[in-house]
């Protein structure tokens, strides 16, 4: 036998020097060390994310459509419609924010930057056309800050919802 075929059996044949058996014992919870437990599926905390994404959403488009129909009110329609513009801008941004935190870990290691684009674009695009106006626009946008206190105040209150 070539010293080859010798070493391929030495490492493919397990060797004991004792009579007992190699078998693994089964652990018991108490045997078990304190931070390994089994981890949670990936599955589930996707779960988890998709339906804080799917809360934060409505949360935003209910804000968005009382604050939308306020401004209209107490403004005029072009505001409310400004802020719209704003709103809706706003919930396409968490919707790419979403999609991007989703690929993060699997895919891509770090948040990319496309967003902010985004919002460039509507800001240079409410400072050159003449019926625009930046800060309705810009409050608009920031409709989904206002979410993210919501939900930080409801779940401060509220804490198994």
């Amino acid at each position: 036998m070539c010293s080859h075929h010798k070493l391929a059996v030495l490492v493919s044949s397990p060797v004991s020097l004792s009579e007992e058996s190699i078998a693994p014992n089964p652990t018991t919870p108490q045997d078990a060390q304190p931070g390994f437990e089994e981890a949670e599926p990936v599955n589930t905390s996707m779960d988890e994310f998709h339906q804080l994404y799917q809360k934060l959403l409505v949360i935003t488009l209910v804000l968005s459509g009382i604050i939308f129909i306020s401004v209209w009110i107490f403004y005029s329609l072009n505001t409310a419609l400004n802020y719209f513009i704003g709103a809706c801008t706003g919930v396409v941004y968490l919707k790419m924010l979403a999609k991007d935190v989703e690929r993060l870990g699997g895919e891509k290691n770090s948040l990319s930057k496309n967003r902010f684009a985004l919002v460039i674009g509507l800001i240079i695009l409410a400072t050159q056309w003449h019926d625009l106006h930046i800060l309705p626009i810009f409050l608009g946008f920031l409709t989904y800050k206002a979410t993210l206190l919501v939900y930080m105040v409801q779940t401060a209150f509220n804490p198994d919802s």
